[in-house]
């Protein structure tokens, strides 16, 4: 194990910092897209609600390897055949895109949740004061359901995390990618895959325990 980490420690650690910057990114893209979703989730246009509830419905029916098969492969093909034979899209792109579109759906309804958690009266009590919907939802609701939506959002960033390993399937080179290319290397595959598995297992459990914290002063303030 020791040989393994002296020789490609750098290379584990690389994939490290790839894995949470797929992460990073896709729950920035995530939360834009969950907040779109999720407020159409909550407003009271039916045309709206009902595309949000297709859009959560139909993503989350979907496993993310075939999404990530479908706009890594899928979209190129489709876009070559209407024209745009140059169109491309590399590992991280398609990888990001899919988890993106992945953990939107999930967020969308973390926020749409979270929304409703809060009392209706804050609504009410915005309108009396001659706010707009969208102001009283900026100013009022969003700012007092976030401090309620802030443990799912770091839950939901550790089942991102994890859900990166999938994305070795298009060769993206993420922690799980790279472990593969060792054992292929060295044949080790206990000591290679103990190595990996404590790896995810260190940050996911130390953010846990951030989420675990946030929770509990979010707690404390109520």
């Amino acid at each position: 194990m020791i040989s393994i980490i002296q020789t490609y420690g750098n290379m584990l650690s690389a994939a490290l910092g790839r894995t949470l910057l797929m992460t990073l990114l896709s729950l920035i893209f995530a939360m834009v897209i969950g907040m779109i979703f999720g407020l159409m989730n909550v407003g009271h246009n039916r045309v709206l609600n009902l595309i949000g509830t297709v859009y959560v419905d139909a993503i989350r029916g979907v496993p993310l390897i075939v999404l990530a098969y479908f706009i890594y492969f899928g979209v190129p093909a489709g876009m070559k055949g209407i024209g745009f034979a140059d169109f491309r899209l590399n590992a991280l792109q398609a990888g990001t895109i899919a988890l993106s579109m992945n953990c939107g759906a999930y967020m969308a309804e973390i926020i749409r949740a979270g929304i409703e958690s809060v009392d209706r009266g804050q609504m009410e009590a915005g309108r009396s004061l001659g706010l707009s919907y969208g102001s009283c939802m900026a100013l009022v609701v969003i700012p007092q359901a976030i401090r309620t939506m802030i443990p799912s959002i770091i839950n939901q960033f550790i089942i991102t995390l994890k859900d990166t390993s999938i994305l070795s399937v298009i060769g993206f080179p993420e922690l799980t990618n790279v472990g593969k290319t060792i054992v292929g290397n060295t044949f080790k595959s206990l000591q290679t895959w103990t190595i990996v598995g404590i790896m995810y297992m260190v940050v996911i459990v130390t953010l846990s325990k951030i989420a675990k914290q946030i929770e509990r002063r979010v707690n404390r303030g109520r």
